[in-house]
């Protein structure tokens, strides 16, 4: 009697114990279950653009007049950035061997002089900064110093 209780228990415990090893698995997708979510609707509320997105009209028309003081620009100052405008910038910043892809560079605003104004900033008030001089005007002491220094030979 020990013999058919001891097969029943062995027999038993392997069924127990394999069961799971030959469980079968419910596959689910990776949806199911779940609310799909509109990610466009998402991804469209939280991308937002973000700074500077056009030159102002004013600062168009400034532009426009100094490409116009520079004979870049032959039409009138209108205050649109239009192709014409985008040209004429393009030229002047290839002349002075500056990029040409992005619009306005910032050497070129201030070659055009239209760079910052710290006339009225609070350490500019009776200060003794002279203006720069114009291109070209440097003496010719000061020219053959830079020259000496820079070990060029003139």
């Amino acid at each position: 009697m020990l013999f058919p209780r001891a097969s029943l228990a062995f027999i038993l415990t392997a069924a127990l114990s394999a069961s799971p090893a030959f469980a079968t698995r419910t596959h689910r997708t990776p949806t199911s279950g779940h609310a799909r979510v509109a990610h466009k609707a998402t991804i469209s509320k939280s991308h937002r653009l973000h700074g500077q997105q056009a030159i102002d009209p004013v600062r168009v028309t400034q532009i426009q007049q100094a490409l116009i003081r520079e004979h870049y620009l032959t039409t009138e100052a209108d205050g649109k950035w239009n192709a014409t405008t985008e040209a004429a910038m393009q030229k002047f910043q290839a002349d002075q061997g500056w990029q040409t892809k992005l619009m306005p560079d910032s050497r070129a605003i201030m070659k055009l002089g239209l760079g910052p104004d710290y006339s009225s900033a609070i350490n500019a008030r009776n200060s003794s900064f002279a203006a720069p001089t114009a291109p070209g005007t440097t003496p010719p002491t000061q020219t053959a110093a830079f020259a000496a220094a820079a070990g060029v030979s003139r």
